[in-house]
């Protein structure tokens, strides 16, 4: 009703104003009548928000939002937007009906595709966001689509599959100038925050060593290649669900979550929990990109001395060690991951009956004065032992916290624009996490090389030692081999950005 009488009261607003003019004169020209009624008619369009009422958002005011990849994640991420006033989600794209049918009902007037390229092709001028929760194959040719149409991004972690695609889209979120956040939301959290005030505070002292671990994987990893031959469920589009990566034949084994323990597809343990965990290791300490990387893993025997890794899996759980050279210069910091059920050493000043992080994993950095802790997502931080957050006195809240959260606040950025909202992780700190993140990831692999040909033990794994990292250059400078994973070949139609 209200459109209604706003409509015919501008209607007779400007017949009235057409009278008045036209018994003042009549050589008043048709183009001097049209300008009149415009700025009129601009003058009702353009209404004060006390106006129209409180609460009222213009659609100005409102972020259109596709989604790329709707089912699993990508139906709470887009739950999650959808709880800002400003946030409207236009378009669905999914390859698998089946996971798209909860996101489908959520919002049925959103239009519904399973190519994200046709969906940009044909929509870029309908929406000014794109939220990305495909596997971890597809992150960077998605987003970086996205972002060449001036298109804010939302992506799920690990950011990209590959080193590589990483740099890439850090770069790109500067040409493109568009507003962006990976999908580790333990980085808008408080306990991450109030770490990072206790170490700054200088309750532990100089931060050099790093113990990071996770309860992953939590999938069938480490196992043989899926086998067989399987019929492609109808509602599936598997060739768009391969991507980028190379073409093989169906099998279930990989959908809809076990896909994180394969290459070709996903990142491992590594990939799924490291953006969650080791956040405020790089949100507090003054690191960027490793200087060097070292694993070991679990290595299964199939046979007498015969190794029983999988070159095209994930290894059942790992190690790795990370040398991180200090931004102000003054010496390096340590870091290392456990995983599979590997953990780091219990700390002494640590209670039997206290837990050692939670039950996703923790984080515990070790000062020249002392010991901190965390749980998954930097929550929970607490002294070692425990009983000084007792007798400490606790620093003051100096760093902003973001109480509508990692969702909302993107959402939010998006609207302000580029260069004036903020996001807890832009890509230009999500670029290089992830891609310190992934060196981890080119060591698993270069472990697992194999020369056929060697003529002794030693000679027979060439990739098991410290690899050093050229970040500059991303390449691997002594051991040539590995760079191969730095960044990887694409299937034909294909490729990275349009």
């Amino acid at each position: 009703m209200l459109n209604r009488f706003l409509a015919l009261h501008s209607s007779t607003k400007l017949s009235n104003a057409f009278n008045m003019k036209k018994n003042k004169t009549n050589n008043h020209s048709r183009r001097a009548f049209l300008r009149d009624t415009s700025l009129a008619a601009a003058g009702f369009f353009i209404v004060p928000r006390h106006v129209l009422g409180r609460g009222y958002i213009a659609p100005s005011d409102k972020l259109n939002i596709a989604g790329i990849g709707v089912g699993g994640k990508g139906t709470s991420d887009l739950t999650e937007f959808a709880k800002s006033p400003h946030a409207n989600v236009v378009l669905l794209c999914d390859v698998d009906d089946r996971q798209a049918k909860k996101s489908r009902e959520n919002f049925p007037k959103a239009k519904y595709y399973k190519d994200f390229r046709e969906m940009l092709d044909k929509e870029k001028n309908s929406i000014d966001a794109v939220s990305v929760s495909t596997p971890d194959n597809t992150h960077a040719v998605a987003a970086l689509a996205a972002m060449q149409l001036g298109k804010h991004v939302y992506v799920q972690k690990p950011l990209t599959h590959d080193i590589y695609e990483a740099r890439m889209l850090t770069e790109a979120a500067k040409r493109y100038k568009v507003v962006t956040q990976m999908g580790n939301q333990g980085g808008s959290g408080d306990g991450v925050r109030k770490m990072k005030e206790m170490v700054d505070a200088g309750l532990i002292g100089t931060v050099h060593t790093v113990h990071c671990w996770t309860n992953r994987p939590v999938w069938p990893q480490g196992i043989p290649t899926p086998s067989g031959q399987h019929q492609v469920p109808a509602e599936l589009d598997w060739d768009l669900w391969l991507g980028p990566a190379k073409k093989i034949d169906y099998n279930p084994a990989y959908i809809p979550f076990n896909w994180r323990g394969w290459w070709a597809f996903g990142t491992g343990a590594l990939g799924d929990m490291a953006c969650h965990i080791m956040d405020p290791v790089f949100r507090i300490l003054p690191i960027d990109y490793p200087s060097s990387v070292e694993c070991s893993l679990a290595t299964p025997y199939v046979d007498m001395w015969k190794e029983g890794l999988n070159p095209d899996g994930c290894p059942p759980s790992s190690i790795m060690h990370l040398t991180y050279p200090r931004k102000d210069g003054k010496g390096t910091i340590k870091v290392s991951w456990h995983d599979g059920g590997l953990l780091p050493e219990r700390p002494e000043e640590l209670l039997p009956e206290e837990p050692m992080g939670n039950w996703d994993g923790g984080v515990i950095m070790v000062g020249t004065k002392g010991k901190i802790m965390c749980d998954c997502y930097g929550a929970n931080p607490r002294l070692l032992p425990t009983k000084l957050m007792k007798e400490k006195t606790m620093p003051k809240e100096t760093i902003k916290r973001v109480p509508e959260g990692h969702y909302v606040q993107w959402v939010n950025a998006c609207i302000q624009g580029y260069g004036k909202g903020q996001t807890s992780s832009p890509f230009d700190f999500a670029g290089p996490f992830t891609e310190s993140i992934l060196m981890g990831n080119l060591a698993i692999r270069s472990f697992m090389i194999r020369d056929a040909n060697a003529k002794s033990n030693e000679a027979r794994f060439p990739g098991r030692k410290r690899l050093n990292w050229d970040a500059k250059n991303m390449k691997i400078t002594n051991f040539d081999e590995a760079n191969q994973f730095v960044k990887r070949e694409y299937r034909d139609g294909w490729k990275l950005g349009f």
